[in-house]
């Protein structure tokens, strides 16, 4: 599979929703420190749904197209629903490619599976979806809780 697929490539050139909206709940900025990428990630929940996912994203491909795969997975999408994809993002990506994704789950993110067996760029695929937990956070709504179906 390779690392830069078509769908990766797409998401970087084409972001899905990307620029920041108000209103908002939280806004949280981080930086990967290794290369330089940058994303300030805004959410606004209404009760237990993620209403709007907004962004503004400035580094490599993967780490744009991240985003834009994040916000176009789980903007309007319930709160277990974050959860849900926000595990199956990450264990894909700290895999080591052990875990190719589920389509069914993570959508167009699949395409990131690549990424897990090159460590340096695992942070740079990982930096929106850990700006979405800290931002959840400060919206008073844990991420990484077990979710019981």
């Amino acid at each position: 599979m390779d690392l830069y697929q078509q769908l990766i490539i797409d998401h970087s050139k084409r972001p899905h929703r990307m620029g920041l909206r108000d209103p908002f709940d939280a806004e949280v900025h981080h930086v990967n420190p290794t290369c330089g990428d940058e994303i300030t990630l805004r959410v606004d929940v209404d009760g237990d749904v993620v209403r709007d996912l907004s962004y503004d994203s400035l580094g490599c491909s993967i780490s744009v197209a991240s985003a834009s795969m994040l916000a176009e997975l789980l903007t309007g999408e319930d709160v277990g629903h974050a959860r849900t994809v926000y595990a199956a993002i990450r264990h894909m990506l700290t895999s080591k490619g052990g875990d190719p994704g589920d389509e069914d789950v993570i959508g167009d993110a699949v395409a990131l599976s690549g990424v897990a067996r090159y460590p340096a760029r695992v942070k740079c695929a990982l930096l929106s979806w850990m700006a979405l937990a800290d931002a959840m956070a400060q919206s008073g709504i844990d991420l990484t809780e077990e979710t019981h179906v």
